[in-house]
């Protein structure tokens, strides 16, 4: 019997929550029963694609237009589905998917639309509210990431509530040893003795580190031994590094920059932070979890839905930045239940979140559209 061929239709592979799922997926895959590949459509490969490509696997790029459909890519994209034989085209976000689907017509072949998050405040589009309920006639299966996730696409999009599916996102644990822990502090000039409060995460406003920059702040009046570090770049960074500096922080925060392997920063956290005003499923949360880290998150999006608030960490009101600041100075006067919430936090990765979970039932879903 010949593998089932399924191509991953993107924007590009840079190194982003998007991009780290489709990771899992082709590296994850069953290669004994399905071949899988990756098209990017903005004409770039990004550095984790360049990294997916020295481990062999097949990236193949087309240029998408500045304005408008691109009626040249939808033609180039059914020409690589024909002559590759594809068998499943798996679109992840919705403008990829709108090319993907466009060059699908009239091949036969299934498509897979994952949404992968929302941006914030989300609003409705009119063109996508008449559009989308004819689109997904045309669909096999649409995913999304978590509830919230689901719920929007009905809200905003218009898209049909039965043909959702919830499939959570799902990671497999990096090791880290005990001596790269104790590296790392030296490395960044932190003490034995202190507390390491930390994110990973994309330096965007959506993600809203001012708010946990400032709670920061207020809780090391109470806890003076306390580092944040901040582990990734992106559009925000001169922002942040400006607050630190107005706030008197400076020598307590630390930037990493972009890092290419940031999961063996969790390792020194004592508490993950993730202050989002968005989310749908946190790919650093469940690696937070799965290092058995408290979590303190945002009411935001997937958040609560991986975070069982009390249990496995303290999902706080998002934009509140008094609350944020207790919950991090109460998990601090109280190391015993912090330990106890990471935990309880591994074992629910254990239950839901783990890559095996998320790679099985995408595998039965190309299955069963085939």
């Amino acid at each position: 019997m010949s593998k089932i061929k399924i191509l991953h239709v993107t924007f590009d592979m840079a190194i982003a929550g998007t991009e780290q799922v489709i990771r899992q997926l082709v590296e994850n895959t069953d290669p004994e029963k399905f071949e899988t590949s990756i098209m990017c459509i903005d004409g770039k490969i990004g550095a984790l694609g360049n990294e997916l490509i020295k481990n062999g696997v097949e990236i193949n790029t087309v240029e998408r237009g500045p304005s408008g459909l691109d009626f040249k890519l939808v033609a180039n994209l059914r020409h690589h589905i024909r002559s590759n034989n594809i068998d499943v085209v798996h679109c992840h976000q919705y403008t990829p998917y709108i090319y993907g689907l466009f060059a699908a017509i009239g091949t036969s072949r299934p498509v897979i639309f994952t949404e992968h998050g929302r941006f914030y405040p989300d609003s409705y589009k009119w063109k996508r509210i008449l559009l989308n309920p004819l689109l997904s006639l045309c669909t096999s299966s649409i995913v999304a990431i978590s509830d919230a996730t689901a719920q929007a696409l009905v809200k905003y999009e218009n898209f049909p509530r039965k043909k959702i599916k919830v499939i959570y996102n799902g990671i497999r644990k990096a090791p880290v040893t005990a001596s790269t822990s104790q590296h790392l502090r030296q490395e960044l000039g932190i003490n034995h003795e202190a507390n390491i409060l930390g994110t990973i995460s994309r330096l965007d406003p959506i993600k809203n580190q001012t708010m946990m920059i400032r709670s920061f702040s207020q809780t090391l009046s109470h806890h003076q031994n306390s580092y944040l570090v901040i582990v990734g770049d992106g559009p925000e960074r001169k922002n942040l590094e400006q607050l630190v500096e107005q706030l008197g922080i400076k020598s307590q925060v630390i930037f990493t920059g972009f890092k290419v392997n940031p999961q063996r920063y969790l390792e020194i956290m004592d508490i993950f932070l993730l202050p989002s005003l968005s989310e749908g499923t946190s790919m650093t949360l469940l690696e937070a979890m799965a290092y058995k880290k408290p979590t303190i998150v945002t009411n935001a999006g997937g958040n609560p839905e991986i975070v069982d608030n009390e249990v496995t960490g303290i999902v706080t009101t998002n934009e509140a930045e008094e609350e944020l600041s207790n919950a991090m100075t109460r998990l601090l006067n109280d190391p015993d239940l912090a330990i106890r919430f990471g935990i309880n936090g591994y074992e629910r990765y254990i239950d839901m979140f783990t890559v095996d979970k998320m790679i099985l039932q995408y595998e039965t879903l190309y299955l069963d559209k085939l």
